[in-house]
């Protein structure tokens, strides 16, 4: 019997196949990188680290993910392109080994009122289609069960033009399970009608007080004022019931005013249509404190905040309808549905088990399916991005996450340390933007960036192993091994806040104390219930100025300048100085350069191709007017200012001929949560993301109030970053302000005077305060979770 024998011999297009190893990038210049090459082992664990702005996320998914995906999208027709978005290439000179690129970032999902966590999963889906096969009474198809999808009734004739033309007489009907009173949404809204207008004048004297509606808003009012059905001169108190329907209520109707052809329509109506259809989040500050005072939100009384119609509650499986399904918490829904044994729909089973299981797995059992999608956190949301990929059966795929520990307790940490290895371990690779320790702690490789931030940053401080970072003197490598020490002496408390019988969503009738005139830490497992002890329990009110972890919104006209209100007293200084109005020093407004409408770029437009950018041949990308650039206020003009950093611009308006103390105390600000180095006219749009959290903190400090509620601020921060917050918190609370913080990081819970811990687990298993008092109590104690991993921490 004779043996084949194996040589370990390679053919030249194997040995240049297995070549294939790295992911090379070379001379790229997106955002602040300057010329940076770097070389990525594939299949491996790569960890991307740096001060906050130093290019990471530049590197990571402005230029590797972007062009994967570019690259993807050039595969399919041209007629299928013209309906994709069309990035245009990064600024790179090489980019070799790339693979298909799936990106899990911490970008909210959307915050529409009718999406969930199980709309925004496949679980909702499979669900419907279980009580459409399953329910009793039966009621329809899958649509029948959702909440988005209204039921239609007609009948009429229709026209086929085929052959003859013939009449037919057709009726359709389309059974949706969309609540017909709340369509959909759960809540019902109820207009306080006293907050929309004083009844005692009359629309000339300006009665509506609407913002917007004011009497030199033109056409907002003239269309009341002059639609013929209003007097306008009569007080509204002394309305007839039709004059106040009209006003209110009444339909749309086309009117002619001055020739011209309007729509005259009741005011509420108006109302629900431009500020009630938005997502709050998104309304500007001024409006969004309107409908705070305007708008009653109450559940829906008629399917009892369901979302769903009568017929879709009605049918059920085991005595249970759909609803009552959506809102268990997942954790249990997985072992209902692993109770449900009928073989018809055994497949369908399996992958609902399956997804309900990855919830559970990645840490996020304790939600519910109803749970609104824009009341998760970003590191709820990404982790629920992240179901999707856990049973794959893709290999050789690129992952990228963002920091895909925010808003995680130091103990599901290293759950999440096993999925990242989980996926590499497949034959995955895996790149990383991150700050926590413990995950630079599992990386097969690590590119710090550096060495600094803005204009600072963009360059390959270190490249290795993480033994080689803890070694290398990079600003990474020396506070890798930092940690804070438990307080010795802490801050006697000036008061207490009472909260008594807070049920919140999975609170137990909690009764807590929170010390008033110290830095109070709320601390415990993710969705053990503590922002909605703190949310829940302290509204944003008067003298409470809530931080939370939402997205800032703004285009790529929108800066720091602008974000953060430095524009407005900049452009009154210069408009004082130079005896012009203040909008001309406005790239959104009249100072507009012409020729690119002050976005300094021109755009073209190339249907399915990738768009062009070039600099307005104008303006030269500054924005502004010729004619504007001319007036200067200390020997700078408008576009030299916003080309300055906030330090510089701290120092140009602290003094001199342009000192204007409103614009230097919100740069102050902006310096003293570390954004020193930012330039004021950068695009919003290419920050990182905590840059940006820094920013709207420092927003908010602005913000008249003696408690401050932050919503876990690390987030996004670097190590060396941390140090500078734990000092802006402490100046707070040293000026007599009570800060309260929800945050996981171990740096900041050593540094409180107060710890307030909850659990001791998620969901149903949370909701308890499991205890209260010092740090350094705590940590002798070790009675939780929490108290375990801060005296591991502190090495006590």
């Amino acid at each position: 019997m004779s043996t084949a024998r194996r040589t370990d011999r390679r053919s030249p297009a194997q040995r240049g196949a297995d070549g294939h190893d790295l992911i090379r990038v070379h001379g790229a210049r997106v955002n602040n990188l300057k010329d940076l090459s770097v070389e990525i082992p594939k299949r491996r664990l790569t960890v991307f680290t740096g001060v906050s702005g130093s290019g990471k996320s530049s590197l990571v998914f402005g230029t590797i993910a972007a062009e994967s995906q570019r690259l993807i999208n050039e595969t399919y027709s041209a007629f299928v392109q013209g309906f994709m978005p069309t990035p245009a290439r990064p600024e790179v000179d090489v980019l070799e080994g790339l693979t298909t690129a799936i990106i899990v970032d911490q970008q909210r999902l959307g915050a529409d009122p009718r999406s969930t966590v199980g709309t925004a999963t496949d679980a909702n889906a499979m669900l419907r289609i279980l009580f459409s096969r399953l329910g009793q009474p039966q009621i329809g198809p899958p649509g029948a069960f959702a909440f988005n999808v209204p039921s239609v009734r007609a009948s009429g004739a229709i026209t086929v033009e085929r052959g003859a033309k013939k009449a037919v007489k057709a009726t359709f009907h389309r059974t949706g399970g969309m609540c017909p009173r709340c369509e959909g949404r759960g809540a019902v809204s109820d207009i306080d009608l006293t907050q929309l207008f004083d009844d005692s004048k009359s629309l000339a004297e300006g009665a509506i007080t609407v913002p917007g509606y004011t009497t030199d808003a033109h056409w907002t009012t003239r269309i009341f004022t002059e639609s013929g059905f209003l007097d306008p001169e009569k007080p509204i108190r002394r309305y007839t019931e039709k004059e106040l329907h009209d006003f209110l209520y009444r339909e749309p109707v086309k009117v002619k005013i001055n020739g011209i052809n309007l729509t005259y329509e009741g005011l509420v109506p108006k109302i629900q249509k431009s500020f009630l259809a938005k997502d709050r989040e998104a309304l500007q500050p001024h409006i969004r404190a309107f409908v705070d005072r305007a708008v009653a939100f109450a559940t829906c009384p008629e399917c009892d905040g369901t979302r769903l119609a009568e017929a879709a509650r009605s049918s059920r499986i085991g005595g249970v309808n759909i609803a009552d399904v959506c809102a268990m918490q997942i954790s249990d829904l997985a072992g209902w549905i692993r109770g449900v044994r009928e073989p018809s729909v055994a497949p369908l089973l399996a992958a609902l088990g399956q997804t309900l299981d990855s919830f559970v797995e990645i840490g996020l059992g304790y939600l519910s399916l109803d749970r609104p999608s824009g009341t998760l956190s970003g590191g709820e949301a990404q982790r629920v991005k992240m179901i999707r990929h856990l049973g794959s059966s893709l290999t050789d795929v690129t992952y990228v996450f963002d920091e895909p520990t925010t808003g995680l307790h130091p103990h599901d940490i290293q759950r999440m340390n096993g999925l990242l290895l989980q996926l590499r371990d497949k034959g995955n690779t895996v790149l990383v933007v991150e700050h926590k320790p413990e995950v630079i702690a599992i990386a097969d490789h690590v590119v710090d960036l550096g060495p600094g931030a803005g204009s600072a940053g963009g360059s390959v401080c270190f490249e290795g192993t993480v033994e080689g970072l803890r070694a290398g003197d990079t600003v990474t490598g020396r506070h890798l091994d930092d940690r804070a020490a438990v307080k010795e002496s802490v801050r006697k408390p000036t008061g207490v806040l009472a909260v008594r019988g807070a049920t919140a969503n999975n609170l137990r009738d909690v009764d807590v104390d929170i010390p008033l005139g110290v830095l109070t830490v709320v601390t415990g497992v993710a969705g053990s219930g503590k922002s909605s002890l703190v949310h829940g329990s302290i509204g944003p009110g008067a003298g409470v100025v809530s931080v939370d972890q939402g997205a800032i919104r703004g285009s790529r006209r929108s800066n720091p300048a602008t974000y953060s209100g430095l524009l407005d007293p900049v452009r009154k200084a210069f408009a004082k100085a130079n005896g012009v109005k203040p909008a001309l020093f406005s790239a959104n407004s009249e100072g507009a350069c012409p020729g690119c409408n002050g976005a300094g770029v021109v755009y073209t437009d190339l249907a399915m191709m990738a768009g062009v950018a070039s600099t307005c041949e104008e303006c030269e990308g500054k924005r502004f007017e010729a004619s504007v650039l001319d007036h200067h206020l200390g020997g700078r003009d408008i576009s030299e200012v916003l080309a300055m950093s906030v330090a510089e611009a701290e120092e140009f308006f602290g003094s001199g001929e342009a000192r204007t103390p409103a614009a230097h105390a919100v740069l102050g600000r902006l310096a003293d949560v570390g954004l020193g180095y930012l330039s004021l006219g950068q695009p919003l749009t290419t920050l990182s993301g905590g840059e940006r959290q820094r920013l709207k903190l420092a927003t908010h400090m602005a913000e008249k109030g003696g408690v401050y509620v932050l919503d876990e601020p690390t987030a996004g921060l670097h190590l060396a970053d941390v140090e500078q917050l734990l000092g802006l918190l402490d100046r707070l609370v040293d000026s007599g302000k009570s800060v309260i913080v929800i945050e996981h990081h171990q740096a900041v819970m050593a540094h409180a005077d107060w710890i307030i811990d909850l659990g001791p687990g998620a969901g149903h298993d949370g909701g308890l305060v499991v205890f209260e008092g010092t740090p350094a109590d705590l940590v002798a104690a070790r009675s939780t979770l929490t108290g375990e991993h801060l005296a591991a921490y502190v090495g006590a």
